[in-house]
């Protein structure tokens, strides 16, 4: 629970301490006296939404810090964990504000993100507005709050997975379908496509390769002559018979002079080597560069042919052979795609069985929530003076979505034999905060550990009623050592506060200051008495605030 909120140069407030108790603690105050801005402390430090414009005038910093204190097995301890911050029976929260709009949180003095603060004040604080009505009046949000009610998280979690299952298999379905009617539009020229691709087969590279031999081809009409001048001078008839005889004389000579002729006679034989080698060499060429006329024809047709078909299809002759394992899927896709499209089809009606059943449950589910929903209303309306009052939860079947089939709204009759009908055209002002009052104890009955923080609640009503309304927030309060907080402007609610505080505005030195003041036991005498008559406290009005009060 809350059990304290400090506040400096926050709007109004310079500086302001609150510790706060167990029980119903209720703020009273003059309209403009600052109760509002207590809220916006509270909800800044749990990083809720709000005005940016917090920071006291002429100061260079806001800062609210916010301490709780936490049971064993709190929700808290568990967020906590999550964010790998320290933990303990004391958890304090603390926020700055700097003039120039810069925000920075604090968790037991560890840096926190916004997100941290937020996903913590949901476990801890719980503000029941006086503007709260619009969403009971909304009936798009009624299912939300009967699934609350219920319990149904785990349900809604199942039945969502079930709701995206079933949107993927439409999907998949459909994307089949559009595209075998694109092939089904394009079939013929697939077909044809794909048979004069086949009956060309190209080979990845060939065309490269019949463009180099073509090239061969054409060179060795013009090389030949003059490769085979070349070969007859190297051979018999030419060179090789001078070497030899060359080689032969000196083999001669060489007995008559010593070793002088060694070195000739070693090069002129590397010579004979190496001639051979170009013989060889030529004798290759040449037969490389015998072909016949009608390959090199064919081999043109061919690279001709190939580069006919890839301009057809624009592409370069290399792609040609990845072209036709595209088409040919693509075409076999085709062939498939009636198979396929009966198996997503059967997939898809898979999915929508699993969420119908899902959603079915569901319906049952929330019909037998919206009856004990209606019960536990009729228990809470009657101690408010509203034991004539009928509230029903009217559920019909709806467009499906993530959320399942239903359209849930809550009803009200509030006098006997009347039609129900929606709330905002059948209750009155004061019988909204009271429907509202009894819906929210409805909604967090198995809540604990959990500050309740009412603003206003009771406008709208008074005398017997707002004493009502205040006997059941007294009540709510001390349910499992409970803790609420009520900013009212009831005397019959604030007489039934366990402990009391007076929100003051005053003006110092032409500076507006805002600060709150436990009241005590006569203190409070007073404070009701002014809630009763106004600013002229008779003492008429004190007897009847001591009446409130049972003093």
């Amino acid at each position: 629970m809350l059990r304290g909120l400090d506040i400096r140069d926050i709007l109004i407030i310079d500086r302001l301490e609150l510790e706060f108790q167990p029980g119903l603690n209720v703020l009273t105050g003059e309209t403009g006296a600052g109760k509002s801005i207590l809220l916006d402390s509270l909800g800044f430090v749990l990083g809720w939404r709000g005005r940016a414009d917090l920071v006291r005038s002429g100061a260079a910093r806001g800062e609210v810090t916010a301490w709780f204190e936490l049971p064993d097995g709190h929700s808290a301890r568990q967020v906590l964990a999550e964010a790998g911050l320290p933990d303990s029976e004391e958890l304090v929260l603390r926020r700055t504000n700097t003039n120039d709009g810069r925000k920075t949180a604090y968790v037991n003095d560890r840096r926190v993100s916004g997100d941290v603060l937020r996903r913590l004040s949901e476990c801890l604080v719980e503000l029941h507005g006086q503007h709260d009505d619009r969403g009971l009046l909304d009936p798009r949000g009624h299912g939300a709050l009967l699934d609350v009610f219920a319990g149904h998280e785990g349900r809604l979690a199942a039945l969502r997975d079930a709701w995206r299952g079933l949107s993927a298999a439409r999907k998949a379905e459909a994307t089949a379908r559009d595209q075998l009617e694109a092939a089904r539009a394009e079939e013929d020229f697939l077909r044809h496509a794909v048979a004069e691709l086949d009956a060309l087969d190209p080979q990845p590279g060939e065309e490269a390769e019949l463009d180099t031999k073509r090239r061969t081809m054409q060179a060795a009409e013009r090389v030949r002559t003059d490769v085979q001048q070349a070969g007859q001078v190297l051979g018999g008839d030419g060179a090789e018979a001078h070497l030899a005889n060359a080689l032969r004389w000196l083999e001669g000579a060489s007995d008559q002079v010593g070793n002088l002729l060694d070195a000739p006679l070693a090069a002129l034989d590397r010579a004979m080597t190496e001639l051979s080698d170009a013989q060889s060499g030529v004798e290759q060429c040449l037969q490389a560069l015998d072909f016949d006329p009608l390959d090199l024809e064919a081999t043109e047709e061919r690279l001709f042919a190939l580069r006919a078909l890839a301009r057809k299809h624009d592409v370069l002759p290399s792609d040609l052979a990845g072209l036709a394992a595209n088409l040919r899927a693509r075409l076999a896709g085709l062939d498939r795609g009636e198979q396929e499209l009966s198996s997503l089809a059967a997939e898809r009606l898979a999915a929508q069985a699993d969420f119908d059943a899902q959603a079915d449950e569901l319906s049952a589910a929330r019909k037998a929530a919206g009856s004990r929903l209606d019960a536990a209303m009729a228990a809470e309306l009657a101690p408010l003076k509203m034991e004539r009052a009928v509230f029903s939860t009217e559920i019909v079947p709806s467009t499906a979505g993530p959320l399942g089939a239903d359209a849930v709204s809550f009803r009200v009759a509030t006098n006997p034999g009347a039609p129900s009908g929606p709330l905002d055209k059948i209750a009155s002002g004061g019988e909204l905060s009271r429907f509202l009052l009894a819906l929210k104890v409805c909604l967090t009955a198995d809540t604990t550990g959990v500050t309740l923080i009412f603003d206003e609640i009771d406008r709208g009503v008074g005398g017997a009623t707002a004493n009502a309304v205040g006997r059941r927030l007294a009540a709510l309060a001390g349910e499992n050592g409970g803790q609420v907080l009520v900013v009212t402007h009831s005397p019959q609610v604030a007489a039934l506060g366990a402990h009391h505080w007076r929100v003051e505005k005053s003006v110092v030195e032409g500076v507006t200051f805002s600060r709150v003041v436990p009241l005590s036991p006569d203190e409070r005498i007073d404070e009701i008495a002014r809630m009763l008559s106004g600013d002229q406290v008779t003492s008429a009005a004190r007897e009847a605030a001591r009446a409130l009060l049972n003093v």
